[in-house]
């Protein structure tokens, strides 16, 4: 490897993080993907590389669809719902997801997406994400997952179909949203009913992923009154002991979030989805592993 060969990754490795975060929903888990990319990357002579950037995009794509391919069996198990590892996406640092821009390139990094990709094959995610989200040509995508650019067509109108157009609830502007948060978590910490009531969509849905570490609710809830009693039956406002928590606001996979302390631990992200102006749905990360890496952006 020739002394370039090493700043020549460096500089390719914010997109290949935020392109495997979108393909796997785990920032642990795109980070190892990303630094084996590296090591094939240390084996070969750059010189010989046309396009560096394709050869990379391509090498990673792979990788990513490997390891979706044996994650799929892994998360048949998952105790409860799955959602993905959350990133915060507004801090001091470079942005690790890429421009947040427009409602489109938000959407492209919210839990409820991602959560959706699910249903998608390993395939079909690949192609999804290098279409919608980095606006590759079908011609490029076949070339890095390694199939015929009509195949890359059909797969992309699949995923699309799959994943039923699902509703953007980016419809309100930034400070909106951070207001109707601000009043949620205002109202759940404080067991405010009326004004969780107000907020509250009909037909809102909870999740919680616990991973099976800790307690969290094993099915979704639906419905505002079982949300309602759900938010206030978890005692959102004290931790077992006593323990008063700490709510700060951020902002997490585009959208404004309560990141939860107990004490100085993260034990807690709850990124609550707005649609027409109400909480539509409420996404809480509580599994320990699934914390790390917002623990250490906030560190």
């Amino acid at each position: 490897m020739t002394m370039e060969a090493p700043e020549e990754f460096e500089s390719h490795r914010p997109r290949l993080f935020a392109l495997a975060y979108r393909m796997l929903g785990s920032a642990s888990e795109a980070e190892d993907v990303v630094q084996d990319t590296y090591l094939r990357w240390s084996t070969v002579d750059p010189a010989g590389i046309r396009t560096p950037a394709a050869w990379l995009t391509k090498v990673m794509t792979n990788l990513c669809i490997n390891h979706l391919t044996s994650a799929r069996a892994r998360r048949e198990l998952y105790v409860g719902p799955w959602l993905p590892e959350p990133v915060l996406t507004r801090t001091a640092a470079a942005d690790r997801l890429g421009p947040l821009e427009t409602a489109e390139q938000r959407e492209s990094v919210s839990l409820a997406l991602l959560t959706l990709m699910e249903r998608l094959t390993p395939a079909e995610r690949a192609v999804f994400v290098l279409r919608e989200a980095f606006g590759h040509s079908h011609r490029e995508i076949a070339e890095a997952v390694g199939i015929e650019e009509v195949h890359s067509r059909q797969l992309h109108r699949r995923a699309r179909e799959r994943l039923q157009s699902p509703r953007r609830h980016f419809d309100v502007d930034d400070g909106q949203r951070r207001e109707i948060v601000e009043r949620f978590f205002a109202a759940a910490l404080d067991g405010d009913v009326a004004g969780l009531e107000q907020l509250l969509a009909e037909d809102v849905v909870a999740w919680a992923d616990g991973g099976g570490q800790v307690s969290a609710a094993r099915r979704p809830v639906v419905g505002r009154e079982k949300v309602l009693r759900y938010l206030l039956g978890v005692g959102v406002g004290v931790r077992p002991g006593g323990v008063r928590i700490r709510a700060e606001f951020a902002e997490v996979n585009g959208e404004w979030a309560a990141v939860l302390f107990a004490g100085p631990a993260l034990f807690a992200v709850v990124v609550p989805e707005i649609r027409d102006g109400r909480v539509g749905g409420v996404r809480t990360v509580v599994s320990p592993g699934k914390l790390a890496f917002a623990a250490r952006q906030l560190a």
